[in-house]
């Protein structure tokens, strides 16, 4: 496929990244309903399956993307960084201007400050892998650190989601009620897992190619492309669906949806790249992390002092993101 893109004609290599992204995404999609489908069958409690074969669904493209790099690819972190400051700015932000985002209490006291804990470590983890050659290395044990406080917090979530069930008190995740997860044979399950997974692997590396061609074409750093069309283009489905949602006036989870992808998309996403093999940071990395973690900051901000996020918060964080594209552009 490699081959195939690199020597095809400009408008081609086009069509084939479009294409990428919708094997992601469908691929992503077919997963996830086959896979609660048969959790659903095995008796699989709705809270357990919303909070991680539902919720880990929204960063399968990211991780397509970022296991089908070999070697130290600047795209892998790009793509990441890219992805959480877009559902953050301008997900959240497009859902704040469409109508009121009020906040969960658990989303200000938990999931913001875990979110702000896994950039600074991806951040601190990359300056403290500096080897001979001066570069910033996310290495294998990095990896396996992500990974194991990936566990965990799956953990804790599960733990506090099912005691908060027993205790009578509505618990709120994606997929987690039986009747919005869809029953389906086994053989037309066990189809979607495998056609999913495959779709979900030919995308990646499909996206990944065309879009390291586009940067070589255009004379751009796999770094902007990953930060714009990559990252852009993943996060697609949450912003169509975030704007979905915020017509139909339902976008009370949206923000601690977006900050529970964030954090997916550090400690499982980059867990899962950097253990597989090392991943090299760059300056621009490291500016872009430092970026996040003040954006973050602010959305914080916005939802503590109000406890929603409303017009002026979402045309403010969409301004702050347009900026900051603009930033990347020229710099």
């Amino acid at each position: 496929m490699e081959n195939f893109i690199n020597n095809a004609p400009f408008a081609l290599v086009l069509v084939a990244l479009v294409i990428g992204f919708v094997l992601l995404i469908k691929g992503a999609d077919y997963f996830v309903e086959g896979s609660s489908s048969v959790a659903k069958r095995l008796h699989v409690p709705a809270i357990i399956i919303g909070l991680t074969i539902v919720a880990m669904g929204t960063s399968l493209p990211e991780t397509a993307v970022s296991a089908s790099l070999t070697g130290n690819n600047e795209l892998a972190v790009s793509n990441v960084v890219g992805s959480n400051i877009f559902n953050l700015m301008v997900v959240i932000g497009v859902c704040g201007v469409l109508a009121t985002v009020n906040v969960a209490k658990e989303t200000i006291r938990r999931d913001i400050p875990f979110s702000l804990i896994c950039a600074g470590m991806l951040l601190l983890f990359g300056i403290a892998g500096i080897g001979d050659t001066s570069s910033m290395i996310l290495g294998h044990l990095d990896g396996v650190i992500f990974l194991g406080c990936f566990a965990g917090y799956i953990f804790y979530m599960i733990r506090t989601a099912m005691k908060a069930s027993k205790e009578g008190k509505q618990v709120e995740i994606e997929g987690g009620s039986d009747e919005e997860i869809r029953l389906i044979s086994m053989p037309l399950s066990i189809l979607f897992i495998v056609g999913g997974a495959v779709a979900i692997a030919i995308g990646g590396d499909v996206t990944v190619d065309a879009a390291a061609r586009i940067a070589g074409d255009l004379g751009m750093s796999q770094t902007l492309i990953g930060l714009t069309i990559v990252s852009i283009g993943t996060s697609l489905p949450e912003l169509v669906t975030s704007i979905v949602a915020a017509k139909k006036n339902e976008v009370d989870m949206a923000l601690g949806n977006a900050v529970g992808s964030n954090i997916f998309n550090i400690l499982m996403v980059l867990g899962i790249a950097s253990a597989i093999s090392p991943i090299t940071l760059i300056r621009e990395n490291i500016i872009d992390l430092c970026v996040l973690i003040v954006f973050t900051v602010c959305v914080w901000i916005f939802a503590a002092t109000k406890k929603r996020i409303g017009k002026v918060e979402g045309f403010c964080m969409i301004a702050l993101y347009v900026a900051y594209a603009i930033y990347i552009v020229i710099r």
